[in-house]
């Protein structure tokens, strides 16, 4: 089993549809890498060699931003909108969506399950 940036990845698959399991590998780039380490994309992940995986490896490590490294510059890059006080900024921490979507109606995934009206109890009459 090929262990990559701490993430293992799927024995049975093309190694150029495995590599997208890293966070911040999409398909392109992992066709990208694999021609770069000179391994054929169509090779599944169990035949790779141990020098072919360390090529994987050193190269992105050398060349790309993966998994712990990005996630953390993402979250601070949030977190520098939301010290800013600028308008994503404050977005981000209201939990509404950011990138001018409507709240009126939909927006549940940011804004989390409906609240509903309380209804007051009225006077019998």
């Amino acid at each position: 089993m090929a262990r990559i940036a701490g993430v293992d990845l799927p024995r049975h698959k093309h190694i150029a549809y495995a590599l997208p399991y890293l966070y911040g590998v999409g398909q392109k780039l992992s066709f990208e890498i694999c021609a770069r380490a000179q391994i054929p994309a169509n090779k599944r992940t169990e035949e790779l060699t141990e020098n072919e995986i360390k090529r994987i490896r050193e190269l992105l490590e050398t060349e790309y931003k993966v998994e712990g490294d990005l996630r953390r510059e993402v979250q601070m890059n949030i977190k520098r909108l939301m010290d800013l006080g600028c308008y994503r900024g404050l977005r981000h921490r209201k939990g509404l969506p950011v990138n001018g979507q409507r709240t009126h109606t939909n927006a549940r995934t940011r804004k989390g399950p409906r609240k509903g009206v309380l209804q007051r109890a009225r006077p019998k009459v």
